[in-house]
């Protein structure tokens, strides 16, 4: 098996989820390579509507795999500025790029600073070596 990617310059859930920053107020979010790993083929992603506003770790859709349906839980508190559409038709896209076209929602942050509570690589490699 692959060893799971975890990318210096992301930021990370306990819950499986990244954040990859693209501006100073704006963030994509999506679930990390172990988390696809775990869920295996992804048949189904739900995302919200973009004006969705939400709380931190609020549930903001779902994804389904052959395996499960998960919960997808919000980083940090914001607004959804854009939906990765994509997913509708190819929702595999979370498989094959997880970090990449595989992206779920696009966040306007509400307070930047709640990046600083999330998980660096190395901590988050710490947590799924536990697992």
């Amino acid at each position: 098996m692959a060893e799971t990617q975890v990318p210096d310059n992301l930021l990370y859930t306990e819950e499986h989820e990244y954040v990859s920053r693209v501006s100073d107020d704006e963030v994509l979010v999506g679930i990390t390579d172990y988390a696809q790993s775990e869920l295996s083929d992804v048949v189904f992603v739900e995302l919200p509507a973009v004006g969705s506003s939400f709380t931190k770790m609020e549930t903001f859709g779902t994804i389904e795999a052959v395996k499960a349906v998960s919960d997808l839980y919000t980083p940090v508190a914001g607004e959804v500025v854009a939906v990765n559409d994509a997913l509708q038709n190819d929702p595999a896209l979370v498989n094959r790029e997880p970090y990449g076209e595989g992206w779920m929602i696009r966040l306007r942050l509400n307070d930047p600073s709640e990046l600083d509570e999330l998980l660096g690589a190395d901590a988050y490699k710490a947590l799924i070596s536990e697992s």
